[in-house]
């Protein structure tokens, strides 16, 4: 399938990297076919961009959330997860979207409302937690620091 990107221009997305979200995403329900894409200049950052290939206009950054949150493992219903495949360890991709406003020290993740991935079937949900996990988790301080630590370990 190929599409016009806003954020990476005409690409060509091959059938087994679209992801589908059955029951669409939080707010845009019509949305139901995504691909994953990273920036090749932020390549291994595990920072990407959820591209709704329904709507190539829309994309959302998104985080693996273990990025900023060493000790994140939301409880997700079974039944939520239903007609997605089975999960296991290895397949299972979760991801967080990032807020970035103008400010970017005030760059905050979404804890309370992950994507759940199945890489199998390729199919996913974005879930509502119940619990104690922040809409806007702020996080520039802890990206900043893993880029500090990082270049620390590359001198």
């Amino acid at each position: 399938m190929e599409v016009t990107t806003k954020i990476f221009g005409k690409v060509t997305i091959a059938d087994d990297k679209i992801i589908t979200f059955p029951g669409g995403i939080v707010g845009f329900p019509e949305m139901t076919k995504f691909a994953l894409m990273h920036d090749i200049d932020n390549a291994g950052s595990g920072l990407g961009y959820l591209v709704s290939l329904d709507e190539p206009n829309f994309a959302m950054p998104v985080v693996n959330p273990l990025i900023v949150k060493k000790d994140y493992n939301p409880v997700v219903e079974d039944d939520l997860l239903s007609g997605l495949g089975e999960f296991t360890s290895d397949n299972t991709i979760v991801l967080v979207t990032i807020t970035v406003p103008h400010e970017i020290e005030k760059m905050t993740v979404n804890l309370m409302a992950p994507f759940i991935i199945n890489a199998d079937s390729l199919k996913g949900a974005q879930i509502i937690l119940d619990g104690d996990y922040q809409i806007k988790f702020p996080i520039y301080e802890i990206l900043k620091a893993a880029k500090e630590a990082a270049g620390e370990e590359n001198k």
